[in-house]
This record gives structure tokens, sequence and C-alpha cells, in this order.
């Protein structure tokens, strides 16, 4: 290799993607191709990335499998930051395969840290969890050491557990600044704030006030009865009731929870309800009947009683009833959790990753769109979406995740 190839790779190593075109901005060479492609991604230029670094796979002989594969590894990493989830994981693998054939362990690593990365992106954290375990950071140089323990405090975060994530902060940030590129730097900062932002709306007693994530793990491990509004389930210590699929029931305990340990009205049961501004006899029998399925459900550790205005929610034991509510309430605000992420996302990368239709996320998106909190560009297949984060919220509860007593 010669020498302006090897000042230009340790260029974009050192997170220099201008250093780097200076020296090969006007070659044509494979090794030159997929480099300029690596600069033209960290210039945020992925469209022409692509087909920079696709150029050059198609021009390395048969004899370059490796070099070949490192390009294919440089497009996953492009389609990962440019939320293209449905960008083949086979081909990764395969690349992956054939770098631990050849001994470039350094890359093969890399290419398994993009697979971690994506699950962790569509909340499969058990296989991610099981698939990181393979790699020993210890091995790798200190960006991949930064991105081992990025995922590692996004797991955590996801799985409401605070302390393992700070510690993988910390590891990430003084794996950074070895490294000494601003902008994983920036990465790991950015990761950091979460923690320090606030998560989630506690609702209690007639109040409200705003937690913290690691407030809401030491919610989660106390003797409370915590109606979970992220989730849509209702829990207690280890016990969890799921409401996911039962919209009327999952309004009927948040009323009820909101109200303790008050009482709530019949007829304001109904509108919780059944959104119904007119309340008439079936009305009521509908409310009888559901409240009978809501009060088996929690009959462990609540009962549901009747009132002369209506029912009344009450614990046993004398515990505590909350409601953990998002920092801001508002229509589609899943599709905005990940949009608030930075990155600029297709409609059918987030249909994925929220692992329901493109259509469903397409109208939710036309209602954002309207609204003027989410703003798009490209036409069809390469139309994305963005939008500017939420100010002084974190979004990470909102992310799908195995529920934290999984």
């Amino acid at each position: 290799m010669d020498s302006l190839i090897t000042a230009a790779a340790r260029a974009l190593a050192a997170g220099d993607p201008l250093g780097a075109l200076k020296r090969v901005a006007l070659r044509d060479d494979p090794p030159a191709l997929a480099l300029r492609g690596t600069a033209m991604a960290q210039l945020g230029d992925f469209a022409r990335a692509k087909e920079l670094l696709r150029k050059a796979a198609r021009a390395f002989g048969p004899k370059e499998a490796v070099s070949r594969a490192r390009c294919i590894v440089a497009e996953a990493e492009i389609a990962l930051a440019s939320r293209d989830l449905t960008w083949p994981a086979k081909l990764l693998d395969s690349a992956r395969s054939t770098l631990e054939a050849h001994g470039d362990r350094l890359n093969a690593g890399f290419a398994r840290y993009l697979e971690v990365r994506r699950l962790l992106l569509v909340g499969r954290l058990d296989e991610a969890e099981r698939r990181l375990a393979d790699l020993d950071p210890k091995l790798f140089p200190p960006a991949s050491r930064t991105f081992h323990e990025l995922v590692v405090a996004g797991i955590a975060m996801r799985r409401v557990r605070t302390q393992p994530a700070r510690e993988a902060l910390g590891r990430a940030q003084q794996a950074a600044h070895q490294a000494r590129i601003p902008a994983l730097m920036a990465e790991v900062e950015n990761a950091s704030r979460i923690l320090d932002t606030p998560a989630a709306r506690l609702i209690a007693r007639g109040g409200e006030r705003l937690l913290l994530l690691e407030e809401v793990e030491a919610l989660f491990a106390s003797r409370a009865i915590v109606v979970d509004a992220f989730r849509n389930v209702v829990r207690h210590g280890n016990t969890t009731v799921s409401l996911a699929t039962r919209p009327v029931l999952f309004a009927l305990a948040r009323a009820l929870a909101e109200a303790w340990p008050g009482d709530v009205a019949r007829d304001m049961l109904v509108a919780r309800a059944f959104e119904s501004k007119f309340v008439d006899e079936s009305h009521r029998a509908r409310l009888r009947v559901e409240i009978g399925r809501i009060r088996r459900l929690l009959r462990n550790f609540a009962e549901i009683r009747a009132t002369k205005q209506g029912f009344a929610l009450v614990p046993q034991r004398g515990r505590e009833i909350v409601v953990l509510a998002r920092p801001v309430e508002e229509q589609h605000a899943d599709v905005l959790a990940f949009l608030t992420d930075g990155e600029s996302w297709s409609s059918s990368a987030l249909a994925l990753a929220l692992r329901t239709s493109q259509r469903s996320v397409q109208r939710a998106l036309d209602s954002l769109a309207s609204e003027g909190k989410v703003q798009s560009f490209g036409r069809a297949r390469s139309r994305r979406w963005i939008t500017p984060p939420v100010p002084g919220f974190t979004t990470i509860l909102l992310l799908p995740a195995p529920l934290p007593l999984d």
C-alpha cells in the first residue's frame, strides 16, 4: 500500500475525513475509492458514500476478498447511521465470516458491533446481550471499546438499570478520550445526558412531578403499585399485569389510579374508557362488565370498590398507587421517540423498529408533519423524516424493550 493510502487511512481513523480526502480525492483505484467512501460517510453524505464503496467493492479483484468484505462492513455502518434497517443483514454476516477466516480480527469485531447496535435499535435486547458477550473489548482499540460500552449502556438504560449504565458510560468516556475522535466524544456526551434528563412524569395523590431514569428505577423497586403508561401495564414488585392489548381496561386502571385515594364518578369513567361524550344506560352496563374484568386482573394486590359516586381503587396492605406517564403526552409519541435521536429515518425503518405496519407509520408521520413536528426530504424510497430533539426530555422509555422485570 502506498504512502498516500496509508496516510488517508490514518486520517480517517483519527476522525479527520477532510485530511483523508486531500490525499485521495483525485484517485480512482479501489483502495482510494473505499477511503473516499468512508470519508464521505463521516461527512454525512451517505448516498455518495454508498456509491463509492460499492464501486470499490466491484473493483477489487477475486483474490481481494478481505478488501471487499471491508467495503461491505463500511456500507453496513452507513446503513445503520442512515437508519436503513432493511439493509440485508446476511451480507454483513457473510463479510464478518470472511474477515474472521482471514484473521482480520479488528474489522470482524467491528462488524459484530454493527450487528449488536442494530439489534439494540429495534429493541431485541436479549439477542444483543448474547452477541455482545462473545466480544472482549480489551482486544480492540479505543474507538471500538467506546462502541462496546455505548451498547452496554444502551441496553442498561432500556432495561432501566441506571448504575450499570453510568459505569459503562464512564468507561466509554475514557475510551473516547483515548481515541481522540471528537465525534465519538460527542456521542458519549449525548448518551450521558439521558441519565440527567427527565424521563417520565409521576402522578400521585392529585399532584405530579418529573422523574429522572434513576428515580423511575427506584419506583419500580418500591412497594408502590405503578400504573405504567409507557408499556400499558400495572406492576407491583415482581408482578406485572399487561393491558397493552386492552386499552379500555388500561384507561379504567389509569383513571382510578390518578384519582386515588379518592373515587371516580361513573360518567367520568365512561368518558375516559369509551371516549364518549354522551352516557346512556348501555354505557353504564358496559362499564360494569369492564370493571368486573379489571377487578379480576388486579385482585392480587388491589381491589375496586363501588362508591356512591362511582368506583375507587383500594390497594392491599396500605400500599401507594401512582401513575407513571410520559413527560409530554401526545399522539404518535412512539414515532417521535425514534426521530428525536437526530438521525433521518425512512417510514419502512420506523415500521420495522416499532413492529407495526408501514401504512400506520406513514399516517402518523403525515399527522405529525401537518402539526409541524417533523420534516421530510427526498421522494419515494429515498424519503427520510427528521425532527429536532424535544428540549428538556429524554424518550428512552418510549423505545421498544422488554419490561424491566423480564
